[in-house]
């Protein structure tokens, strides 16, 4: 296999098309928690967020290799180009990377949050297949995404940072029911739903911001849909 190949289904593995999302969330959660923007304070929640998230994504495909080689053998893992132990390895590099960033943050007590998230994103990893309730799970999750973002650069919990926050936290378990219904279907939607919904959670964001902070702020959430859009042509976010 040829390190495109490889490199190709590492980027496929830890579905890196969906980042921007994570970007825009961090974004949102450390103006609304600091009320300004500077590189100084988005850099080290945003790498170490973007860190939990691809570790995620590569404990879910490790957890769901017996599904995916029946159902979705196309996936990196079934398909032979990651092995179940290069992707373990991936997972426990990236978060414990992540961790070592939210430990170099101002405030102590975005590391906390931040425990709570990985053991969340364990559990969801683990159990989804057979929860019921696992879209609430995945929603924590993209929940939990702010309230480490706030804490680590404030060490506060502002208002206004929750709201927004729960207001991802709604879209998410709308998109995860959407797409649960679709892979009870016998075929798939005739549009790209889902790619599309993935790509509003920037929007939403932009949306939040330009209503809490200044309108300008859509246009970092609108970059991000579009980022997302881009990517998806070549790496599938679902």
């Amino acid at each position: 296999m040829g390190i495109g190949v490889a490199i190709k289904g590492y980027l496929d593995l830890c579905r890196v098309s969906n980042l921007p999302s994570i970007w825009t969330n961090v974004l949102c959660a450390v103006v609304l928690a600091s009320g300004r923007f500077s590189w100084a304070g988005y850099l080290l929640p945003v790498l170490a967020l973007s860190c939990y998230y691809l570790a995620g994504m590569c404990l879910n495909d490790v957890c769901d290799a017996a599904y995916d080689g029946m159902h979705r053998p196309s996936r990196p893992i079934p398909s032979g180009r990651v092995s179940v132990t290069g992707a373990l390895v991936l997972t426990i590099v990236l978060f414990s990377f992540g961790t070592l960033l939210v430990l170099a943050a101002p405030f102590r007590q975005g590391l906390y949050a931040a425990f709570l998230l990985v053991a969340l994103i364990i559990w969801y990893d683990l159990h989804h297949k057979r929860n019921p309730f696992s879209v609430l799970l995945m929603a924590s999750c993209r929940f939990l995404v702010f309230v480490v973002a706030a804490l680590a650069i404030t060490g506060s919990m502002p208002t206004l940072v929750l709201f927004a926050a729960g207001i991802q936290f709604a879209y998410v378990v709308c998109l995860s029911l959407v797409a649960r219904h679709e892979n009870s279907r016998a075929t798939p939607f005739p549009l790209p739903i889902i790619p599309l919904m993935l790509a509003g959670i920037p929007l939403v964001d932009g949306m939040l911001l330009a209503v809490l902070v200044q309108p300008a702020w859509l246009v970092a959430g609108g970059g991000g849909a579009l980022l997302m859009l881009a990517g998806q042509k070549y790496i599938r976010g679902d």
